[in-house]
């Protein structure tokens, strides 16, 4: 057991074999802090970090320059999703977060076009970790760690140690070496719930943010999981891997299947990559990410037919034509209509 899992049970928080936190306590509206120990991170530094990432992956690197961190896809030639990673700076090149369960797949699969590149990656999960900050009281509280709290979505703020990342809604990453963030956490939980994985990714899904698991690598195209939504993918960069297929879905084709939210009750929670079907066909799309959000109610985030979804006389169910019934709920970002739309 890590350092950190240990201070994380002195304060009644478990962790399971996933890496996924677990507590008792229900979330605080005001202020409410969660250990993301089902995220970690590794890192790319060296005189070549920057230019061998703006070649691999779908963000503009630039736009970290600039003071944002920025969601990404690492794609395989045909444009699927290896990975997906939040970026942020780092000494000596950058920080890339991503779930722990792919982690290791993310990181080899950028090593193989390292080798030629002057830069190197590392596994610092054990090193450095994270904290989910959210409530309306989150940036008030924070004010105590850093008297320049970033303001808008996905801006930055350099701490010792760390980085501070104002996401979306009320809410913020925290990414500290271990002796900083048990300081943080113990200056800030004083007025303060400390919920599990759970919630966090409940919020994730309420803004709209995709995650991948193992089971969905490589399945879907970035445009498909809403990442243009959060300037994820660039279309004014040079090349990088997939970015021929990517761009000519952006410019030339017709996304059928982007990213939807939905509600069901279940006696399970959907797992990621569960099918979802209609009375007439077996299968409209598939579950990307699910939180629970009350007794038996699951959220979720689903790839699937757009016209399926858009359609409200068409019922969609849960891994079968008879499994439990979804509801329709709205995304917090409306999707370009010239996606959908045939460029020829």
């Amino acid at each position: 057991m890590s350092t950190w899992h240990s201070i994380l049970e002195s304060r009644q928080i478990t962790i399971d074999e996933q890496g996924y936190s677990h507590s008792t306590a229900s979330v605080n509206p005001a202020l409410s802090i969660t250990p993301l120990t089902h995220l970690g991170l590794f890192s790319v530094t060296g005189p070549d970090a920057e230019k061998f990432l703006q070649g691999q992956i779908s963000c503009d690197m630039r736009d970290i320059s600039n003071g944002f961190s920025r969601l990404a896809s690492h794609n395989n030639v045909k444009g699927s999703m290896i990975s997906l990673s939040r970026v942020m700076p780092a000494e000596g090149g950058y920080w890339l977060r991503t779930n722990r369960q792919t982690l290791s797949p993310a990181q080899t699969a950028l090593n193989k076009y390292m080798m030629f590149s002057k830069a190197d990656s590392k596994d610092i999960s054990d090193t450095v970790v994270g904290l989910g900050i959210q409530g309306s009281n989150a940036a008030t509280a924070l004010a105590a760690l850093s008297s320049e709290l970033p303001a808008e979505t996905d801006q930055f703020a350099e701490l010792e140690g760390g980085i501070l990342i104002k996401v979306a809604g009320e809410r913020y990453e925290l990414w500290l070496e271990q002796a900083q963030a048990e300081a943080a956490l113990n200056l800030l939980s004083e007025d303060a719930s400390l919920t599990g994985s759970e919630s966090w990714l409940l919020s994730e899904i309420e803004q709209g943010i995709p995650s991948l698991t193992p089971d969905t690598l490589e399945t879907f195209i970035p445009q498909m999981t809403n990442l243009q939504v959060f300037e994820g993918v660039s279309f004014r960069k040079g090349c990088y891997t997939g970015q021929e297929i990517i761009t000519r879905l952006q410019h030339r084709g017709k996304l059928k299947r982007p990213m939807f939210r939905l509600s069901v009750q279940s006696d399970t929670a959907p797992v990621a990559g569960t099918v979802l079907a209609t009375a007439a066909r077996a299968s409209v799309g598939n579950v990307v990410c699910s939180a629970p959000c009350g007794d038996g109610e699951y959220q979720l985030l689903a790839v699937m037919l757009k016209d399926v979804f858009d359609d409200e006389a068409q019922s969609i169910h849960l891994e079968t034509q008879e499994g439990p019934q979804l509801e329709r709920l709205e995304l917090p970002y409306t999707l370009d209509p010239e996606l959908f739309e045939a460029k020829r």
